[in-house]
């Protein structure tokens, strides 16, 4: 995918992460990867599948590292956010160096929340009601 999804990206290599995820996803398969609300739901039966076909998180760190970033990016163009680099606390507390804020100023990571609907599964760890039942989201944002 690229050395900057490689590692964990800073908030403004996130949009290109999400891009160039997207094209290398939707070049072997037609998944509709929009960067719409709806599309979550994909994501997270991708994740599903890599938890059901058994793979261990040091395999798929890029994968979800790309998953991570197109659902920050979903936020980003649908509900409002912008990337930002986590202070110091922050990214002590997040286990990554960016993340989203959106217009209230709250904060939120999605790396972290693809990586534990990775870790945990289930329906609480859905990223569509994530997204559905975010504080902060603006209704309509315009792409």
């Amino acid at each position: 995918m690229g050395e900057v999804c490689e590692r964990l990206p800073y908030a403004e290599e996130m949009r290109a992460c999400a891009a160039a995820f997207v094209t290398r996803v939707t070049a072997r398969n037609r998944l509709p990867l929009d960067y719409s609300e709806r599309s979550l739901r994909l994501v997270d039966f991708l994740i599903d599948g890599l938890r059901k076909g058994g793979a261990d998180r040091e395999r798929v760190h890029e994968t979800l590292l790309g998953l991570g970033a197109y659902v920050g990016e979903v936020l980003v163009r649908r509900a409002g956010a912008v990337w930002v680099d986590f202070d110091a606390g922050q990214r002590a507390y997040f286990g990554q160096p960016a993340g989203v804020r959106m217009g209230d100023g709250r904060v939120w990571n999605p790396l972290g929340k693809v990586v534990n609907r990775f870790e945990a599964g289930g329906p609480e760890e859905s990223l569509q009601t994530f997204y559905l039942t975010l504080h902060g989201r603006v209704r309509r944002v315009a792409a």
